[in-house]
């Protein structure tokens, strides 16, 4: 149907519509531009489009498991790619040179001490990883600031910018003795000036802080020189000392020429392995000799223990009356001398009872005691009973002692006197 035969009503919304798809197309081919941009911005700084990129060089044996575009690896970040991998010429020393690249600001952390490249495997099909380590010390082996050499250390007496610390050594001074004076980064005040003049150096290397290349690196440590060198080239590499793992195929293929080399002795200790085996079992074969000779003893033995087993059992068992009789016999003369010692213990006490009761017991019969002394003695000296109370002396060997002088008993009758 021709627009113009459509009523005035479809044809404004047609035109609505129109204009609906318009911004949807804007909008979603923005979106789109967006997206690739952003994409690209990040693929870009991935790979270090915008960003000042430091350029390398090693020297490895072999380059197997590496490869132009592989990431290089610093402290876990990826911080480079490789660029280029090549064999060096037929006369040169070394195998392989593999050159890469790092990107800023990583390049800032690879020190003159203490960083090093290191080739390591980083998978089982002779996949390799390049690992730049962190440096400790020393100096920054690539720098962006131009290397001036002054063979006239007056211009930069009266310069304003050695007067506010802004020119620094880019080398190190050593004096006549070869002893070092000024290290690298040293500001180049008057007083550093007038010392470093007064060595009449042929030229001093130094830069301006502020005066840095903001898309290159100009200028690289070297050591040999303990100074930096400029690049005559953007393409100039710097060189950094390397230590490679030997590829993980070339590691299996020593670990077997090893065990190759090893077969012949483990073959000669298997062979004696079996010797030892073959012996062991001949002398387990004299040992079973032995144990079945052994046997009869063995069963004599045992007839003997258990006929001795039997007798003793037999003894026990005859003996258990005995022990028994004997406990009750322990257990009655206990029960009887308990019952004595009770009884003496009471008598004791009764006794100790009337003693305590009667106070002139004791006195009477003491007194009973000596009335009795008195009247034995009475009946001795009796001239009747005299005879009766005669002492002999049995031991011949003790000299008989001399009675003691008597007195004449009298009579009654021959007593009285006239």
């Amino acid at each position: 149907m021709p627009l113009q035969d459509l009523t005035p009503q479809l044809r404004t919304r047609l035109n609505r519509m129109e204009r609906g798809v318009g911004w949807f197309v804007f909008l979603a081919t923005a979106l789109l531009l967006f997206g690739f941009g952003y994409y690209m911005y990040n693929v870009a700084g991935e790979r270090g489009w915008f960003r000042i990129k430091a350029r390398f060089h090693i020297y490895v044996q072999s380059s197997t498991g590496l490869k132009v575009g592989d990431t290089v690896i610093m402290m876990g970040f990826s911080v480079g790619k490789i660029t280029e991998v090549y064999p060096m010429p037929p006369q040169a020393k070394q195998n392989v040179r593999v050159e890469f690249e790092v990107f800023a600001p990583y390049f800032r952390y690879i020190w003159s001490e203490g960083s090093y490249a290191k080739i390591s495997p980083a998978g089982f099909l002779d996949q390799r990883e390049l690992e730049v380590t962190r440096g400790t010390n020393g100096y920054a082996i690539c720098v962006t600031q131009p290397i001036t050499i002054f063979t006239n250390l007056d211009v930069l007496k009266g310069d304003e910018d050695s007067q506010t610390n802004q020119w620094q050594l880019a080398q190190e001074i050593y004096d006549e003795n070869s002893n070092l004076l000024y290290r690298a980064y040293t500001w180049l005040n008057d007083s550093n000036l007038e010392r470093i003049a007064a060595l009449k150096l042929p030229g001093v290397a130094a830069y301006n802080d502020r005066e840095a290349d903001k898309h290159h690196i100009v200028a690289w440590w070297h050591p040999h020189a303990h100074a930096y060198e400029g690049f005559r080239t953007n393409d100039e590499t710097a060189w950094l000392p390397v230590v490679e793992t030997p590829p993980v195929a070339d590691r299996l293929q020593a670990m077997i020429s090893e065990v190759q080399n090893a077969l012949p002795d483990i073959l000669g200790l298997t062979n004696q392995l079996a010797a030892i085996l073959n012996n062991s079992a001949q002398v387990t074969s004299n040992l079973n000799i032995s144990v079945m000779d052994t046997h009869p003893l063995l069963t004599n033995a045992n007839l003997t223990l258990n006929h001795l087993d039997t007798n003793v059992n037999i003894l026990l068992a005859q003996m258990s009356p005995l022990v028994t009789n004997a406990n009750l016999f322990v257990a009655n003369l206990n029960t009887n001398v308990t019952s004595t010692l009770a009884n003496l213990s009471d008598i004791s006490s009764n006794l100790d009872m009337q003693v305590e009761r009667d106070t002139n017991m004791l006195e009477g019969i003491s007194k009973t005691i000596t009335d009795y002394d008195a009247f034995v003695l009475g009946l001795e000296h009796h001239w009747l009973l005299r005879s009766a109370f005669k002492k002999t002396n049995t031991n011949s060997n003790i000299k008989a002692q001399s009675p003691p002088p008597s007195r004449s008993l009298k009579t009654p009758r021959q007593g009285e006197s006239p």
